[in-house]
C-alpha cells in the first residue's frame, strides 16, 4: 500500500522514463472555487456544493469548472518557463 507521496514519486519516475512530465497545482490552489470567467474566488463553496453560479452570473459544475482552472494554470506555468 504506497502512500500518495510514494505515489507521485513513482509517477514522475515512469514519466521521465517515457519522455513525459508530470504537473501538480499547489496544495491550497482554489481549482474549484474560481471563477473561470472572472477570477472570483467564491469562499462561501461547500463540498455539498456540486453546482454554483458566480455574481458574474457563470454558472459552474463544481469538476469541470476545477478541470478547466488546472488546465489554464498549468498552462500559465508552462508557458511562463
Amino acid at each position: 500500500d504506497l502512500g500518495f507521496g510514494e505515489f507521485f514519486r513513482r509517477l514522475e519516475y515512469k514519466s521521465r522514463w517515457y519522455g513525459s512530465s508530470v504537473w501538480a497545482a499547489d496544495r491550497w490552489f482554489p481549482s474549484s472555487r474560481l471563477c473561470g470567467g472572472c477570477g472570483t474566488i467564491n469562499r462561501d463553496l461547500t463540498l455539498a456544493d456540486r453546482v454554483w453560479t458566480c455574481g458574474c452570473s457563470l454558472e459552474h459544475d463544481r469538476d469541470a469548472n476545477a478541470a478547466r482552472n488546472l488546465l489554464a494554470a498549468m498552462n500559465l506555468e508552462q508557458n511562463a518557463a
